[in-house]
């Protein structure tokens, strides 16, 4: 096999290197594409461009790492005070939407109610319909949306909750107003961990975007139409709501707690899941992007340690989950085929910790996914990008002509 490509241009060939990188992935090197050609690459999504991750879970707010992904910059001190001021002015929500929980049965999924009401908020804010062109107008969308959804969340957990809704508090950040929302009571107000306000930030950064997966597919299949941002971003909840998208992390939960009522120990079920005749698995190891280590899942795991560590949680389902990512660490089958713990193994052991119920394990992703929802709708907007029409071929029956009733 050639290590050179070839690029025809004009009716000249051009060769450039071919490199392979730790992952085996293969690339072009065009440093000298624009010298040699005279011509240039264009990746408006920036898809292969970016900050490590590990940097900005470590450095960076939720808020900053939101407006990278929309404005492809991280912010200077002026435009964070102005991104910050304007999800904390948008945040409320208008009395006559709150009036709309109380409309749903206590039992509704609460995906069900973010993708609704999301829906329902732009009925009030008619302007964010008309949105064109990257500017001013897209700017208070932005910020608009990305404080609303935590509100909306927050509303539908304490509906589901039988508790009475929290207004937010301007004084909080993004997360710990979201906090304050959901878990404050009129007789004692949340108190804000900085341990657990961070957990959350690396939480919704790690989940702020990840290439074209399903839902964020749907936002731009829905947004090529001209269909409104919030209209377009409720498409993507109700796709992430979807078990083989946006539940693994919860399934994770729900298969310690299996586990945990069968009296078996973790090895038993480890066996399982080797077995191939087995229909078992375990949920929460592997990944079909990352043929090694998830670099979230390594963050994650070491947040994780560090919450259960500092909140003193005695729990035994926490317990278990370590004790099993223990054994699959050691077991030469797991490491063989790469099958290590991922994100969402992590990501619903540190959710619970935080005390946040299984059925908003989803809706928790809905917020995180929202910078890199909006971010991608921006771009169709942009780049003023055709409709989305999959082509498809058609295997079924040819023409065929009408057979009377009595006939068929």
């Amino acid at each position: 096999m050639s290590n050179k490509a070839t690029l025809s241009l004009e009716g000249k060939n051009f060769e450039f290197n071919i490199a392979t990188g730790s992952e085996n992935e293969k690339c072009f090197d065009i440093s000298s594409l624009r010298s040699e050609t005279g011509y240039i690459t264009m990746d408006p999504g920036f898809g292969n461009r970016g900050y490590p991750i590990e940097e900005l879970a470590e450095k960076a707010s939720f808020v900053e790492v939101s407006y990278l992904i929309l404005y492809g910059e991280l912010p200077d001190e002026i435009q964070l005070q102005n991104f910050s001021a304007g999800l904390k002015e948008h945040a409320p929500l208008h009395t006559n939407l709150e009036h709309h929980f109380s409309g749903f049965p206590k039992s509704a999924p609460p995906m069900a109610i973010l993708s609704a009401m999301l829906n329902l908020v732009s009925c009030f804010h008619p302007e964010v319909l008309e949105v064109t062109s990257a500017g001013g107008e897209f700017d208070k969308t932005a910020t608009l949306l990305l404080s609303k959804v935590r509100t909306i969340a927050a509303f539908a957990y304490r509906m589901a909750a039988g508790k009475p809704i929290n207004h937010p508090n301007p004084r909080l950040g993004y997360c710990g107003n979201f906090l304050h929302m959901m878990f404050s009571d009129p007789y004692q107000e949340y108190l804000v961990s900085p341990v657990v306000e961070k957990a959350l930030n690396l939480f919704l950064i790690l989940h702020a975007d990840h290439e074209q997966n399903c839902s964020t597919s749907t936002v731009r299949v829905v947004g090529s139409s001209r269909a409104n941002l919030f209209s377009s971003v409720a498409a993507g909840v109700c796709a992430l709501w979807g078990p083989l998208h946006g539940g693994a992390n919860a399934a994770v939960i729900a298969m310690l707690e299996d586990i945990r009522t069968s009296g078996h120990k973790p090895e038993y079920y480890i066996e399982k899941a080797k077995d191939k005749n087995d229909p078992f698995r375990l949920m929460g190891f592997g990944h079909r992007v990352y043929k090694n280590f998830d670099p979230r899942s390594l963050i994650l795991k070491k947040q994780v340690h560090t919450l259960l560590n500092e909140l003193h949680i005695n729990d035994n389902l926490l317990d278990l989950a370590l004790e099993l990512e223990e054994a699959t660490l050691k077991d030469d089958y797991f490491i063989s085929r790469n099958l290590y713990p991922n994100v969402d193994f992590y990501s619903g052991i540190l959710l619970r910790a935080i005390g946040i119920p299984l059925y908003m394990y989803t809706v928790m992703f809905s917020i995180g996914r929202m910078p890199g929802w909006i971010a991608n709708w921006k771009e169709l907007l942009d780049h003023k990008q055709r409709i989305s029409r999959p082509r498809q071929i058609y295997t079924g029956k040819t023409k065929r002509h009408y057979i009377s009733l009595m006939e068929r």
